[in-house]
């Protein structure tokens, strides 16, 4: 985590802008390391995997479970950082209504979109536009050439690089609006989107993202991103778990995609791939077990008592935070909060209030509930700061209050909605 002194440096809209995410149960992708306590063995071992490992070519994935309120987004929002700064490329897509899983185009359609690495921006036209920034004009027959005879790169991949780079890099005098049209065909075939066969036949492209072509998308995009200097790939799925409430041939679907998620990520180089889930995915009638083709692979996952931090599941659920690292987080978030709204909260709220805090949702059997904690922690600052002093009377009734809006949070976040 940051220290005191790094978010003592930061400015009145940046820590607003933090507190007001946080009321949503989101921690800004940005300022994820001012909120990263604990988990240090975790970590170790993914850290581990990724510069010993897939950096060398290895495929792998994991599952990361945890109940409602865990901090499973905010583990995996913290994988994110460390494998940017690892010089990884690294995608986060949240499984969604809009991103269902039993859609595996739009997956990786969205995997793509959410691109990132050492690169300006976000999204795979992003990292194209900036390997052509550093191409030389003069030597584009060569690249040609050697694009041809990289391994693993797929034909189709290999023509539409070639010929956008032969429509950038084409003479101003011809039609710059038929410039842009081509540019844009070849930019939405990167992206997984549907476009028309005659559109890609004069580049020598002759099929779009299906699944049957998923792995070779795959690999190639891959194999382009280790040609731009990036180590690997690493694939962030979060929210596994809204499959539960998807009708069966749906939720079969879902799965379906899942396993071939892992085929590809297992049977590929330089790739590790992560889903979120909850236990009732591994546990209940409705989750793995209900479809064979996934279950055999999955079984044994979870099955000992005994922690194995280099195992297919982090079991974030089993390891929860402990107290001292609860209170630490509340100092931080106190601090934000102070910047935010500029005004004193050390003597409002001192830490013998954060450990009260601590202690009452220990009581209620939800230590491990970092969200419950962050949501309490910002109501007392809120009330607090506004004049209304909080003792340790108060405590139960903002606990409960707390635990009130995550429930509402939680029944809208796996309500069947999107069976459609």
């Amino acid at each position: 985590m940051k220290t005191q002194k790094d978010i003592e440096q930061m400015k009145p809209f940046q820590a607003r802008a933090i507190i007001e995410a946080l009321r949503k149960g989101i921690v800004p992708t940005e300022y994820v390391p001012f909120f990263t306590v604990g988990r240090k063995q975790w970590l170790k071992f993914v850290e581990e995997d990724l510069d010993s490992f897939i950096a060398n070519g290895g495929g792998k994935v994991r599952f990361i479970n945890g109940d409602y309120g865990d901090g499973k987004t905010h583990f995996m929002s913290v994988i994110q950082q460390l494998s940017l700064q690892k010089n990884f490329a690294s995608s986060f897509v949240v499984l969604t209504r809009d991103v269902p899983i039993h859609k595996f185009e739009i997956v990786y359609q969205e995997i793509v979109a959410q691109l990132r690495g050492n690169f300006e921006g976000v999204g795979i036209r992003a990292a194209i536009k900036h390997w052509m920034r550093g191409l030389d004009e003069e030597s584009l027959s060569a690249l040609f050439v050697s694009l041809r005879e990289v391994p693993g790169l797929g034909l189709d991949f290999v023509n539409a690089l070639i010929g956008l780079l032969q429509v950038h890099f084409r003479p101003s005098s011809e039609e710059n609006s038929e410039q842009d049209n081509f540019e844009e065909v070849l930019y939405q075939w990167f992206e997984g989107k549907k476009v028309a066969k005659k559109d890609l036949k004069r580049f020598h492209i002759f099929e779009g993202l299906n699944k049957t072509n998923s792995k070779t998308y795959l690999q190639s995009l891959i194999v382009f991103l280790k040609m731009t200097k990036h180590k690997g790939l690493i694939v962030l799925l979060d929210e596994l778990e809204t499959v539960l409430a998807q009708g069966t041939s749906l939720r079969n679907a879902a799965y379906e995609n899942v396993r071939l998620l892992m085929d590809n990520a297992e049977q590929a180089q330089y790739l590790q791939l992560f889903f979120s889930l909850i236990p009732d995915v591994l546990l209940s009638e409705k989750g793995f077990k209900s479809y064979d083709a996934l279950w055999s692979r999955v079984r044994t996952v979870g099955d000992s008592d005994d922690l194995n931090y280099r195992g297919t599941l982090v079991d974030l659920h089993k390891t929860p935070l402990r107290q001292q690292e609860l209170v630490d987080l509340g100092v931080s978030l106190r601090k934000i909060h102070e910047i935010s709204y500029r005004w004193s909260a050390e003597q409002s709220v001192p830490i013998a209030l954060i450990v009260s805090m601590c202690a009452k949702q220990e009581e209620m059997g939800a230590l491990s509930e970092v969200r419950l904690f962050i949501k309490q922690m910002i109501r007392c600052l809120d009330i607090t700061e506004q004049g209304h002093a909080m003792g340790e009377a108060n405590l139960l009734e903002n606990l409960l209050e707390s635990h009130k809006e995550m429930d509402i949070e939680k029944t809208r976040q796996l309500e069947p909605a999107w069976d459609a």
